[in-house]
C-alpha cells in the first residue's frame, strides 16, 4: 500500500498520534501528515500536498473536528472520525465512518483500504 499521496492524522494526544504513526508504519504506509488542532489541519488540507484521506479526532482540546471535516468534504478527500465514544456526529457527516479508541491495527487497515479503494 505504499506510495503517494499521504494521509492526515488530526489528533491532539501525542501518545495516540505516535501509536497511529506506528500503525501506518506497520501497514507499510508512508508517514502521515499530522495536525494537533483544527487550524493546523485546515492549513495542511489547503496546502500543496495531495491527501489520500484523513483520520480526525472529534475532540481536539476545547474544539471539535467539525471544521476539519467540512474542509476535507469540500475538497472530496475521504475521512473518518476517531473518538473515545459518546460523541454525536453532525447530520451532514453522519454517513462517515467512526473508529473508536483504543485503535486496533485491523480497524486502521480497513479504513485505509476503504480510502484507497472507494
Amino acid at each position: 500500500m505504499s506510495g503517494d499521496p499521504r494521509f492526515l492524522i488530526v489528533e491532539d494526544d501525542v501518545l495516540i498520534s505516535m501509536m497511529l504513526v506506528d500503525m501506518f508504519e506497520a501497514l507499510d504506509m508512508p508517514e502521515p501528515a499530522q495536525a494537533v488542532s483544527p487550524a493546523q489541519a485546515i492549513e495542511i488540507i489547503g496546502g500543496e500536498e495531495r491527501l489520500a484521506g484523513a483520520l480526525i479526532d472529534i475532540n481536539l482540546g476545547e474544539e471539535k473536528g467539525w471544521a476539519v471535516a467540512d474542509a476535507l468534504a469540500a475538497r472530496d478527500i475521504p475521512f473518518a472520525f476517531t473518538s473515545g465514544g459518546g460523541d454525536v456526529i453532525p447530520a451532514e457527516h453522519a454517513h462517515r465512518k467512526l473508529v473508536t479508541k483504543p485503535f486496533r491495527v485491523d480497524d486502521i487497515r480497513q479504513i485505509l483500504q476503504d480510502f484507497l479503494l472507494p
